[in-house]
């Protein structure tokens, strides 16, 4: 396989429709083990909706060039209650990028 499945997870804030469902958020990424970049994510936020719409924002970018862009997007086009979560999960999965690349680099 030419990929790698990393998962980062945060605490969710208390108020949110997934929080009945999940303690934690989890954001998924399948990466590209050559070049990082991110080709398949998904997160467990509730609806459908914010699902896509939170994969949009991530496919494509490369890990290689860190976590700073992709949390940048996040601030700048997701206002859910969820947005500080979805910052800490990222950063969370990006600590998981860097700690496995040398296993398969």
């Amino acid at each position: 396989m030419n990929t790698i499945f990393i998962a980062g997870h945060a605490r969710l804030p208390s108020g949110m429709a997934a929080k009945s469902m999940y303690e934690t958020l989890t954001i998924t990424a399948e990466i590209d083990k050559k070049y990082g970049v991110i080709v398949s994510t998904s997160c467990t936020l509730a609806t459908v909706h914010a699902r896509h719409f939170f994969e949009r924002l991530l496919i494509g970018y490369s890990l290689q060039d860190g976590i700073n862009e992709p949390v940048a997007q996040v601030r700048a086009h997701y206002y859910g209650k969820a947005g500080s979560a979805l910052e800490s999960a990222l950063n969370d999965l990006y600590k998981q990028y860097e700690k496995t690349k040398p296993s398969y680099q």
